[in-house]
């Protein structure tokens, strides 16, 4: 992982407001969000491995995921770049059954914190002067 510097950080808002200006950017909310923090991903590569994430608070309101009816206002923390890698041969954890397909769809990346190339960090930096601009 690798902290980036921007002037997003500590910006506060209404989610809905940032959920959809991020979006036109090509951010999603990320699956790991909960009652009180959630971040915004979007990845780099094609294979999904390296994601610039922007983490958030919720300061005000309720936040019960990507719901129109959300009046949560978040403040977004530091920016940063991760990079997973994923086991190239078959999981052998898996369960072959049909609520184990539904439940255990991916596999845990072998390593949730992998180097990242130099390229990686500054293609991130650009996406986020990118946004910096956009969002004013």
């Amino acid at each position: 992982m690798i902290p980036l510097q921007s002037r997003l950080e500590n910006r506060e808002e209404a989610y809905i407001n940032l959920s959809k200006s991020l979006a036109g950017y090509s951010f999603g909310l990320g699956g790991n969000w909960d009652y009180d923090r959630g971040s915004f991903d979007r990845h780099l590569d094609e294979e999904q491995k390296v994601w610039l994430r922007i983490p958030f608070i919720v300061t005000h309101g309720t936040f019960d995921g990507d719901t129109p009816e959300s009046d949560a206002v978040i403040q977004l923390g530091t920016p940063y770049v991760l990079k997973h890698l994923y086991k190239q041969d078959l999981d052998q954890e898996a369960n072959a059954n049909v609520v184990g397909a539904l439940v255990n769809q991916f596999q845990e990346p072998e390593d949730k914190d992998a180097e990242i190339e130099p390229h990686w960090v500054e293609q991130a930096e650009d996406v986020l002067r990118q946004v910096e601009t956009g969002l004013g």
